[in-house]
C-alpha cells in the first residue's frame, strides 16, 4: 500500500517521463521541419496532438526555448525559431571557429579506437538510402553524427556544452534544411573523409583548416540559396 508521499513521488516521476517524451517528440518535429520555422505554438493544440496535460507540456516548451528552437514573442507567445539570413550566417561563423578548434583538439586527444569508430560512422552514412540517391545526407544525431563525435573527442567540456548542448539542435535543424542541395551530400561526405584522415594522422593544424573550410562551404551554400530565393522573389515582382 502506497502512502501519500510515495504516491506524490510516483506522480512526479510520471509527469517528468511525460514531459521528457513530449519534449523529444516536439524537438524532433521541429528539427525535421515537420513543424515549420516561424510557426506559432498552440499549447491546446499540442496537448491534444500528443495527449498530454498542460503542465508537462509547458515544461517541454520551456526546455525547447532553452535550446533556442522556440522563441517567446511579446503579445504573441511561443514560435518556432526562424533565423534571418544574417543570423544564420553568424551561427555558421561561430561553428566555423569553434568546430575548427574542436577538430584540432580531437587530432591530439581522440584514441585510435575512437578514430576507427568515426570511420565506421562514415561507412553508415555512405550506406544511407537518401545519400545513395543523392537527395540528402545522413542526419541522425548523437553518436551517429560525425560533427558530434569530433566535438566529444576534443575533450573540452566548455566546447561540448556550447556545441553539443545549447546550439546542437538548432544547428541540426539548419543542417537538415540545407542538406538536400544538389551535389552537396557527396561533397560533404568527401570533406568528412579528408577531415578524418587529418585527425588520424594527428595533424591538428590541417584538421582545423579542413573543418573550417567544410563549414565555410556550407555557409556559402546557404548564402547562394538565399540569393536564389531573393532573385526568384524579385522576378515574381517583375523586377530586374
Amino acid at each position: 500500500m502506497l502512502d501519500s508521499t510515495d504516491s506524490a513521488t510516483l506522480a512526479q516521476v510520471d509527469s517528468e517521463t511525460l514531459s521528457e517524451n513530449v519534449f523529444r517528440r516536439i524537438q524532433a518535429a521541429i528539427v525535421r521541419g515537420d513543424i515549420a520555422p516561424g510557426s506559432k505554438i498552440s499549447e491546446p493544440e499540442l496537448a491534444r496532438t500528443y495527449g498530454i496535460s498542460r503542465g508537462p507540456l509547458r515544461e517541454a516548451i520551456h526546455r525547447l526555448e532553452g535550446q533556442r528552437l522556440l522563441v517567446r514573442v511579446p503579445h504573441v507567445g511561443a514560435r518556432v525559431v526562424s533565423l534571418s539570413h544574417a543570423e544564420l550566417v553568424e551561427l555558421y561563423e561561430i561553428r566555423e571557429s569553434l568546430e575548427g578548434m574542436a577538430c584540432r583538439l580531437a587530432a591530439e586527444r581522440m584514441t585510435v579506437e575512437e578514430i576507427q569508430e568515426l570511420r565506421n560512422v562514415l561507412e553508415t552514412h555512405e550506406r544511407d538510402s537518401a545519400f545513395q540517391a543523392g537527395v540528402g545526407y545522413y542526419q541522425q544525431e548523437g553518436d551517429f553524427d560525425f560533427h558530434y563525435r569530433i566535438i566529444q573527442g576534443a575533450r573540452n567540456s566548455t566546447l561540448t556544452q556550447m556545441l553539443c548542448g545549447e546550439l546542437y539542435q538548432l544547428v541540426r535543424m539548419y543542417r537538415i534544411q540545407f542538406s538536400t542541395t544538389p551535389n552537396r551530400p557527396r561533397q560533404a561526405f568527401s570533406e568528412h573523409h579528408r577531415i578524418l584522415d587529418a585527425i588520424a594522422e594527428r595533424d591538428g593544424e590541417l584538421a582545423e583548416l579542413l573543418m573550417r573550410r567544410h563549414i565555410g562551404a556550407s555557409k556559402r551554400n546557404i548564402e547562394q540559396r538565399y540569393q536564389a530565393q531573393d532573385h526568384q522573389a524579385a522576378t515574381a515582382r517583375g523586377e530586374q
